[in-house]
């Protein structure tokens, strides 16, 4: 069995404070000892991607293993971010999980379309995001081989 990477730097793009705060605790609670990063729209989400502005510095914005993303954001919505980091052959390899509210059958149908690796719908309750979160981590980390 080949070592793992020690941490590996989730970057979550999501504009609530609140599911924000709440990910951050499950992945605390799910033991992941990742590395969790919040942009706050997918224009901040593509400048740390792209390592623009005050995410320029790769110690402080190291490239992300996972991106947690919400459809539903100011600027720009998740689905033009998913497109356009899934259209660069320089990003599309990481890994996109959708976890968003919209529970609408097109979003799910069009982020697949799109190239997203997952679509979750937020659960309701913080023990939920907890089962949720371990389970993403323990997927995402510890079970499927990432290109590092």
């Amino acid at each position: 069995m080949k070592g793992r990477q020690t941490t590996i730097t989730i970057l979550m793009a999501d504009d609530d404070e609140d599911d924000c705060m709440l990910a951050r605790e499950a992945l605390a609670e799910s033991r992941l000892a990742n590395d969790l990063h919040i942009v706050r729209d997918g224009e901040e989400l593509m400048d740390y991607l792209y390592q623009r502005g005050r995410y320029a510095d790769p110690k402080s914005s190291p490239r992300p293993g996972l991106i947690l993303l919400d459809l539903n954001m100011p600027k720009k919505d998740g689905r033009e971010a998913l497109k356009e980091i899934k259209n660069d052959p320089e990003l599309r390899q990481i890994p996109v999980v959708v976890l968003t509210t919209s529970k609408a059958e097109e979003d799910i149908y069009r982020t697949y379309d799109l190239g997203a690796n997952s679509f979750i719908i937020k659960p309701m309750t913080f023990a939920a995001l907890v089962e949720v979160m371990r389970t993403i981590g323990k997927y995402w980390f510890e079970i499927v081989e990432l290109p590092l």
